[in-house]
């Protein structure tokens, strides 16, 4: 399944303040850490807590979170599929990370280990 532009469109302008509390409340929904959530956050895109805190308190957009972001070179290894899309068809790239970072998140909440997580097994 191919992105649209519409939806493209929409991950590109959305803030990532508006996102980052439902990316809270699912993790500790189930049993895990912001910590953790940061952990995570800052393995993909090179942020540290505090850079990640700031981020969710401005109007900092999507495509502004990740064109300042650097995303670890081992992102490419994060593959399935997320909100009905397969991550290793999605052709825009911004769509792509945002996708990536859904997906790792998904794995936290549902409780997978860390080290899978972060793709170092």
């Amino acid at each position: 399944m191919t992105t649209t532009k519409e939806h493209d469109e929409r991950i590109r302008t959305m803030t990532f303040a508006s996102v980052y509390p439902h990316y809270v409340a699912k993790v500790e929904k189930k049993g895990r850490t912001v910590k953790e959530l940061h952990e995570v956050m800052t393995w993909l895109t090179g942020y540290d807590a505090k850079e990640i805190k700031r981020l969710a308190k401005s109007e900092t957009t999507f495509e502004e979170f990740f064109d300042k972001a650097t995303l670890n070179p081992n992102a490419g290894l994060i593959t399935g599929t997320i909100c009905g899309y397969r991550i290793e068809e999605i052709t825009t790239p911004l769509t792509k990370q945002c996708r990536y970072l859904d997906k790792l998140i998904d794995e936290l909440a549902k409780g997978r280990k860390m080290e899978k997580i972060l793709r170092l097994e």
